[in-house]
């Protein structure tokens, strides 16, 4: 018998947003009100549901009717939310702009690396709040992204047919305003696959908080570093979404039964121990 049960938090961004999909199969939600933790409120109400009998919960990255800016998310007490309601794997989805040639629009991309360019964040969970984050942790961060799970919304992905590519650095900028063309091309230098808003700091309080978090990329836009491409316009991300966000939802919908049949404890307590060992307070004191 399996020492974890498998719950998964799905954190819809730009194009993903609809809890009430009959896909996701909602049947009731813990209000935001009610789901508000030590770090504050969450971005929305915590759909929850099943697919294919798996327990899964939405949160809404930017709240109903994208009305919460990047900057202004609550990842903090997005990321306490799913743990307090017992999510043991976080899928997300994030849109962003291409930073190389070889990805076009509506390409799907399973990220392996970040560059944090974000500068207005708060950046852990250990600041003395809780008792549970008493401490300093200094936690590894490769691998980035839980590579097991990363693994099987790749193959899932690929199996389905859609042209998705496995590994990627994705470039967190602060935003909500788009790159000019010098930033554009520095990114570029910097060795950045893809830029967006958003992945950070989720991708790193979801390891804090002992969550194995995956992530699937759509490029949307050729940012504006590429001469031949328009420039990025925020009604030419949202046609896009449009056009290819039944892809993730598609992964997602079949990534999370075969997360389920997987036995993930060792996975759980070897993130539990990392984070124990990376408390470097807990080893002198």
């Amino acid at each position: 018998m399996n020492k974890y049960k498998v719950k998964i938090g799905i954190i819809g961004g730009s194009g993903l947003n609809d809890p009430q999909n009959q896909i996701f199969n909602c049947q009731s939600a813990i209000m935001r009100n009610t789901a508000k933790n030590n770090f504050g409120l969450p971005s929305s109400d915590l759909y929850q549901g099943n697919i294919n009998g798996v327990d899964v919960i939405m949160l809404l990255r930017h709240g109903p009717h994208h009305t919460i800016g990047p900057t202004e998310v609550n990842y903090r007490a997005n990321i306490e939310a799913l743990r307090l309601a017992g999510c043991t794997h976080v899928l997300a989805s994030t849109a962003c702009g291409s930073l190389q040639e070889s990805i076009g629009r509506g390409q799907l991309v399973v990220p392996d690396s970040f560059l944090d360019r974000t500068i207005k964040r708060n950046t852990t969970f250990y600041d003395g709040t809780l008792s549970r984050y008493s401490g300093v942790c200094h936690m590894p961060m490769e691998p980035a992204f839980d590579p097991s799970t990363s693994q099987i919304l790749y193959d899932v992905g690929k199996e389905l047919g859609y042209e998705i590519k496995k590994g990627g650095t994705i470039v967190t900028i602060e935003g909500p305003r788009f790159s000019s063309k010098a930033e554009s091309n520095a990114l570029r230098l910097l060795g950045g696959h893809l830029v967006n808003m958003t992945l950070c700091p989720e991708v790193y309080l979801a390891k804090e908080a002992g969550l194995l978090y995956a992530v699937v990329a759509m490029a949307t836009d050729y940012d504006c570093w590429k001469d031949n491409e328009d420039n990025v316009h925020v009604v030419d991300v949202i046609k896009v979404l449009k056009e290819n966000f039944n892809k993730v939802q598609n992964i997602f919908l079949k990534a999370v039964k075969v997360i389920d049949e997987r036995n993930w404890d060792n996975e759980i307590d070897a993130l539990q121990e990392l984070i124990r060992s990376s408390n470097v307070s807990s080893k002198t004191s």
